[in-house]
């Protein structure tokens, strides 16, 4: 049996997790840990079986993340780093946060504007399928015709093909 560090499945375990929800294959790919032991380190740190940094920062408030976004704004890549190993965080948490931040400010739609996008989000949906039938309709027609073309140069008798030339 594979023993891996602790930072190593702790950090490989916090990407799997949200906010950043990386694929297990791409996790293989990248790291070539067996997809078994990389889907048993997530049903068990979802399970709450893996006690670490990583899950006891989703106690933290709203409040708390907004202040540590604040905190970070400044901060270039180096510094969030030493920041990020002092308080026990990933970037990729504060970059989470940042981004349901700025959503946090966008101005919601009327809902009338909520209706009408609604409505031509089904238009869209409707006139897609209608396209994609038309398209097959249309392969479909372009196939039968390429057909009839060889069949017709198949089945042509060379003596009618030479008395309509001389006729001509």
């Amino acid at each position: 049996m594979n023993n891996y560090p602790k930072e190593l499945k702790e950090s490989i375990i916090a990407r799997m997790l949200p906010p950043n929800n990386i694929s297990i294959p791409e996790l293989v790919r990248e790291t070539s840990i067996p997809k078994d032991t990389l889907y048993t380190w997530r049903s068990n740190a979802r399970k709450g079986g893996v006690p670490s940094q990583i899950t006891a920062t989703n106690g933290l408030s709203s409040e708390e993340k907004f202040n540590i976004v604040l905190e970070t704004a400044s901060l270039n890549e180096v510094e969030l780093g030493e920041y990020c190993r002092r308080k026990g965080l990933f970037p990729q948490m504060i970059d989470a946060w940042q981004s349901t931040c700025r959503q946090a400010h966008t101005p919601l739609a009327p809902k009338a504007d909520r209706t009408t996008i609604r409505t031509q989000k089904k238009e869209i949906k409707r006139l897609e399928a209608e396209l994609n039938r038309k398209e097959k309709a249309l392969a479909e027609a372009a196939v039968l015709l390429v057909l009839q073309k060889k069949v017709r140069s198949l089945w042509v008798d060379p003596e009618d093909e030479k008395s309509s030339l001389k006729s001509a």
